[in-house]
């Protein structure tokens, strides 16, 4: 499953300016971490959530088979179901314990095999648990029989289980699709099952449905034929699937369109699209046909079913859906049309189809035994997307773009206190849901990044090949990935990856150099990295680190290749000469920071000005710089210097994580009365390279130009660069009056430009804007922009149309978490929204994980110690137990955030001062 979140970089981030800190220095910054750490716990936010009691299904019995009728009504929203699965008794019982939820049962039998019907006397629901007990009136004794059972349901608008999504027809009439989302546990909304991802059965699926809707699920059709009660009613039969888990089952009843193509393995691959938008599925088709043999390659499995679909959804939470042969999608994933789509968008759609195909293997052929291990799904693909995209689009710069959106994020979060190892041990429903988050997808993906470039591409891919041949059409647990790929390797895969996946953190390795003749002896040491500042504690954690050296003799390459198993280690690199820089990490594939001595750091600096660094080296050292600004180890001041040397910077990448980082330390200053200082800086840096790159694109561009273009003047325009504004404005008019269109690409800069320094008028053009657009990708445009505005009136405004009809559930938390990143006044209005609002809010999201992206990102940019408090005793009263980590997360970047103002902000405010009276020579 792919999440969707609000942007590319919804969050990011975060090595070391002068020697190791004298003991003095090292006592006061771990006081100032202890009395951090202090508050957190004074807060009562140092613990972890508490775990619900919880039991797994009893194995007296168990699926074979599910025979599966159901019959949708779509204009009552209900849903009648017949099940008749094959089951086998283990044990002698006069109970069958399945999992059901929001569904009621009529009749219930068990047809033992050449023996009688025994009706079910009682079923008792446990709803919290989400489980019905079947009783019976005598034994069922152990040997196979027919489970029988009739039941209805609700055809519910949470965007889980069984559910409707409205659409509007080309005609302009609302009408309601039927279609599923079933991960992490919403199977028992359709059907009553043994929901859980290691109770695999195969599959028999029969929809009746109108016979003017298309009905589609995992497999094949092999009949349709006339309902006997109904001639506008038809019942579609689908072919048996494999064995398989519940939540990868789907079915989709509704009107859509497609285009098709076979892949050079004959596998049929079709994209559905709403009506008359076929068009829009040509892109993702063509991925989809490259992704699929690339994947066969690369596993040396061939895909086991004779079809996939891609379907677009309207209302649908996540990004996409795995579900085996028909994966779903929201339309921003999956849908591109040649003239309106943006180059970030055709991006995203390959991403998310190469993430989603790749799980047709690794999460569906083979599936994890328990969600302790989802990161194996998850992880997994987030990194083999990257690996198919790169593939099929060379041309996107994609593994660096990985740096930015994955690898610093998935480090953010897990520098918290209140982070989580990659694999946490889950039980109740409502705790699956919070691991669906940037560890299990971005930290998981980082750490298979690593041991890829560890093990080396040969011996990982034949690694792969065992597990996925080992386990087909079964369960797998992390340890039996680590047998499969040591056997391939001979190296100590699972003594290495234990310590990143069953401890939580990562390293700061602190590096000193000194130059012994021809060589360079190099000092390392670890410790654990956290956001409060140096580890305090008394039984530091230790990782197995895989670390590689490059020196400026070949900055492409590894000069040394060292695992350091120790907490402390010596390295010595034959001949380098004095003047050469040496640098760790390269590539910034190892998932820690770096932390160098002022003398290293200082003969890094030029590479960056003249670019003898590679791109992802140069986004690594200053990511790596900026969190440990944040992390009260450096000066901000610092950092501040040193991102002014990247004034001839042209990667896109690098200067997306230079400007993510610029828009945090524009937040965490909103609180005080330099903004506008900070917002001349970034004027400052963003300047040279908007004047390089201009409005239009120039012959021979490509992808990335187009990608950076956009940054750079949604930047400029955002802080109020003049000549950006008002060619911004002309362009807005133009597009507005129909006399000059703009491109898709110019169209979120100019549009948060306009909004940001505009005023009603303009803010009513781009709600008329929103209500004309066809695509939904233009709406989200106009969607995430909204909250730029600044006038009180007009937030309110903004946070009213983000419940209004207009704004697709999904969406809602982007309007209302771009309201909180607008300004200062934004955040505190959409706080305030959220809680005069909470009860519609938590209905509406209930336990998926867009209720925890709500309150990210409508809290995360607070600064005042106080919120803390004030958060956490709102959910206290409010709970949302699928969000607690999440609100102990924002709560824990809240006191980080007052202590990082508290510590830097007047250094700051001198610095910008000093800058305006001399500015610096370019």
């Amino acid at each position: 499953m792919w999440l969707a979140a609000a942007a590319p970089s919804l969050a990011r981030r975060l090595l070391f300016l002068g020697p190791p800190p004298p003991p003095l220095l090292l006592l006061l910054l771990s006081r100032s971490s202890r009395r951090r750490r202090r508050r957190l716990h004074s807060l009562g936010l140092a613990a972890m959530p508490e775990k619900r009691p919880f039991e797994r299904l009893p194995a007296d019995v168990s699926p074979i088979n599910y025979s599966l009728c159901l019959k949708p009504d779509l204009l009552d929203f209900t849903f009648e179901g017949k099940l008749e699965a094959a089951a086998q008794v283990r044990q002698a019982t006069n109970q069958i314990v399945m999992n059901c939820a929001d569904i009621d049962i009529i009749t219930a039998s068990y047809v033992p095999e050449g023996d009688e019907e025994i009706h079910a006397t009682g079923f008792n629901y446990q709803n919290e648990d989400e489980k019905v007990t079947l009783s019976f009136p005598s034994t069922l004794q152990p040997g196979t029989g027919t489970l029988k059972i009739d039941f209805v349901g609700e055809l519910n608008d949470k965007m889980k289980g069984f559910y409707r999504s409205k659409y509007t027809t080309p005609s302009g009439e609302v009408r309601y699709a039927a279609v599923t989302q079933f991960e992490a546990t919403d199977a028992r909304r359709a059907f009553p099952c043994w929901d859980e991802p290691a109770i695999k059965a195969t599959f028999d699926i029969s929809l009746v449905v109108p016979k003017d809707r298309v009905a589609l699920s995992n497999m094949n059709v092999i009949d349709r034929k006339p309902y006997p009660d109904d001639e506008n009613v038809v019942e579609v039969k689908f072919a048996r699937t494999p064995v398989m888990s519940t939540y990868l089952v789907a079915f989709v009843v509704g009107e859509y369109d497609f285009v098709e193509t076979r892949s050079k393995d004959g596998v049929c691959v079709r994209v559905y699209t709403p009506v008359g938008k076929a068009e829009q599925g040509k892109f993702a088709l063509e991925v989809a046909a490259k992704t699929l043999p690339f994947y066969k390659d690369y596993f040396n499995v061939p895909y086991p079913l004779p079809k996939i679909d891609l379907i677009a959804i309207a209302d649908f939470a996540a990004g996409a859906m795995e579900n085996w042969g028909l994966v779903t999608y929201r339309e921003t994933a999956l849908l591109i049309d040649s003239k309106n789509s943006c180059s970030s968008s055709r991006q995203w759609v390959a991403l998310v189809v190469g993430h989603e195909l790749a799980h047709q293997w690794f999460g569906n052929l083979v599936t994890m035994e328990w969600w302790t291990h989802l990161w194996l799904n998850e992880g997994f693909a987030s990194w083999i997307e990257y690996l198919c995209v790169d593939h099929c689009f060379p041309e996107y710069d994609i593994w660096t773009q990985f740096v930015s959106a994955d690898y610093t994020r998935a480090q953010e979060l897990d520098a918290l206190d209140n982070s989580h190892p990659i694999e946490v041990s889950v039980g109740h429903p409502s705790e699956v849901d919070e691991i669906f988050d940037a560890i299990s997808y971005s930290k998981g993906a980082s750490v298979i990044r690593m041991l890829h470039d560890y093990i080396g591409d040969t011996d990982f891919k034949k690694g792969m090949n065992m597990y996925l041949t080992k386990f087909q059409q079964k369960n797998a647990a992390t340890e039996d990935l680590w047998e499969c790929l040591e056997g391939a390797s001979g190296k100590p895969i699972a003594a290495v990856m234990n310590t990143w996946t069953k401890q939580m953190g990562f390293p700061l390795i602190y590096v000193e150099a000194e130059q012994v003749e021809n060589d360079r002896l190099l000092k390392l040491s670890q410790r654990k990295f956290c956001a409060s500042g140096p580890y305090v504690g008394e039984d530091c954690p230790q990782w197995m680190v895989p670390i590689t050296i490059s020196t400026s003799e070949d900055p492409n390459h590894a000069k040394l290749k060292i695992l350091m198993d120790k907490p402390e280690m010596n390295v010595v690199l034959k001949d380098v000469k004095p003047d050469q820089w040496v640098k760790l990490n390269l590539g910034t594939v190892g998932f820690y920071r770096t932390q160098y001595s002022s003398a290293m750091l200082e003969s890094l600096l030029p590479g960056i000005r003249d670019l003898s660094l590679p791109p992802v080296d140069r986004l690594g050292l200053q990511n790596d710089l900026f969190s440990l600004a944040r992390a009260g180890i450096i000066s901000t001041v610092e950092v501040l210097k040193v991102m002014e040397a990247f004034v001839n910077e042209p990667n896109y990448t690098v200067w997306s994580d230079l400007s993510c980082n610029l828009g945090i330390l524009s937040t965490l200053l909103s609180h005080t009365d330099f903004y506008e200082e900070i917002q001349e800086f970034v004027k400052d840096v963003f300047s040279p390279i908007g004047e390089r790159l201009g409005w239009d694109p120039k012959p021979g561009e490509g992808h990335l130009d187009a990608l950076l273009r956009g940054l750079v003047l949604g930047k400029l325009g955002k802080a109020g660069h003049k000549a950006t504004l008002e060619e911004a404005r002309r362009r807005f008019k133009d597009h507005v009056e129909g006399k000059q269109i703009l491109s898709a690409d110019l169209r979120s800069p100019v549009y948060l430009t306009v909004l940001k320094h505009g005023d009603g008028t303009t803010l009513d053009i781009m709600i008329k804007l929103h209500k004309q657009a066809d695509m939904q990708e233009e709406k989200n445009r106009i969607e995430r922009v909204l909250g730029a505005t600044l006038s009180p009136e007009l937030i309110q405004k903004v946070l009213t149309f983000a419940l209004s009809e207009e704004v697709r559930p999904q969406d809602t938390v982007s309007v209302i978490g771009g309201v909180a990143g607008g300004s200062k006044h934004g955040r505190k209005a959409a706080w305030k929204f959220i809680k005069d609002n909470w009860e519609e809010l938590y209905n509406r999201y209930q336990g998926g994980f867009l209720i925890s992206r709500l309150i990210k990102l409508s809290v995360e940019g607070f600064a005042v110690d106080k919120m803390a408090g004030e958060v956490k005793a709102f959910f206290e009263s409010h709970p949302a137990p699928s969000a607690e980590r999440t609100i102990q997360q924002c709560c824990e970047n809240i006191l980080l955030n007052a202590a990082w103002l508290k510590r830097d902000a007047e250094s700051i405010h001198q610095y910008l001062l000093q800058r305006k009276a001399s500015p610096p020579a370019v």
